[in-house]
């Protein structure tokens, strides 16, 4: 049976029958839900077991922006308290296992939380690196500002997200931290030489290339490709993201509805599975938009096993389908997770 290559946002609490139409006639590999979608528990629960019923297959990814401090969007009540990044950063400065062990427990934690109401893939964990006088995008989202503590800790959320059999998605591939924009409104041009880049701002991104699932940034690099932002070029995504960095996970772009990329819905989205993505983001729950995006991308036979980016996708998707593999002593987490959070 065929699959679109894209995973797509929902417009609210309740599938509507038009957004029910979409998933089955279009099969996406997956959703994504933000605060507009999110009530209580049990609405929640429904409109995901919904959404999987249109789409007509258990192969589902469900994700969520679910990082922590500013960027969550299940919030209390809904959701636990996250710190940001940064806290495990303060912690890394006096004790670098304490705070890749919290880190770990907390991404524990989270994945149970998750996994509980059906998500399972959390967009998370963010690799990139703040520059001095870059934009604030990422600012408190990032775990240092050096690519060895990024590693460290970045390693111990994705582990502690996989040992809770939900699937991470690494941000912002090959790196967002040098950004002098926000890409949510404008593209960010970044002029550093490839050689300063390939030192810091891909460093982590490579240390972490067997990580299963990772989303693109939508930034310019002048001194790579001067006329398209990563998302969208074929240099960026073939020589840097799969060869040189050496990911070859599961590759979505980030949200094509973002201001940073140009030209039409169908227009964006043929141009980053032109590049080398294997999955279109659109996030929004415009159903107009969601229908262009669809229109646009490829359709994925799953009986087929020679497809790269089906296969890509299966093996992400195997990481949902485990059983939490370690066990972890939930009420000491809870506290050092509580006392992250009021530090």
């Amino acid at each position: 049976m065929k699959r679109k290559a894209m995973i797509t946002g929902l417009a609210g609490h309740e599938l509507t029958n038009d957004e029910q139409h979409f998933l089955a006639n279009n099969r996406p590999l997956g959703i994504i839900l933000f605060a507009r979608n999110l009530k209580t528990h049990e609405q929640i629960t429904k409109l995901i077991e919904n959404a999987r019923a249109a789409i007509a297959s258990k192969d589902i990814l469900v994700l969520i922006d679910q990082e922590g401090g500013r960027v969550q969007r299940l919030k209390p009540p809904l959701g636990r308290p996250l710190p940001p990044a940064s806290r495990y950063a303060q912690r890394y400065a006096d004790d670098e296992m304490a705070a890749c062990e919290a880190a770990y427990l907390a991404a524990r934690l989270l994945s149970q939380d998750l996994r509980a109401l059906g998500i399972n893939c959390n967009c998370a964990p963010v690799l990139d690196i703040p520059a001095p006088g870059s934009h604030d995008i990422i600012g408190d989202r990032a775990y240092a500002t050096n690519p060895e503590q990024v590693i460290a800790l970045g390693r111990a959320v994705a582990q502690g997200f996989i040992h809770g059999s939900v699937l991470p998605v690494v941000k912002h591939i090959p790196g967002h931290g040098r950004a002098n924009a926000d890409s949510h409104h404008a593209l960010p041009v970044v002029d550093t030489q490839k050689e300063e880049l390939e030192r810091t701002d891909f460093a982590p991104f490579k240390a972490l290339n067997d990580l299963p699932a990772a989303m693109t940034a939508h930034v310019l690099y002048s001194q790579i490709d001067r006329d398209k932002p990563a998302s969208t070029s074929p240099t960026v995504i073939g020589e840097i993201i799969r060869q040189s960095i050496g990911f070859n996970g599961l590759l979505m772009s980030d949200d094509l509805s973002m201001k940073a990329l140009g030209g039409t819905m169908s227009q964006r989205a043929h141009a980053v599975i032109d590049a080398g993505c294997d999955v279109a983001l659109h996030c929004n729950g415009n159903l107009n938009e969601m229908k262009l995006t669809a229109a646009a991308v490829p359709q994925l036979d799953e009986n087929e096993g020679y497809d790269p980016a089906y296969i890509r996708f299966k093996a992400a998707l195997e990481i949902t389908e485990g059983i939490a593999q370690k066990p972890f002593d939930q009420g000491t987490a809870t506290r050092i997770l509580e006392d992250i959070c009021s530090s």
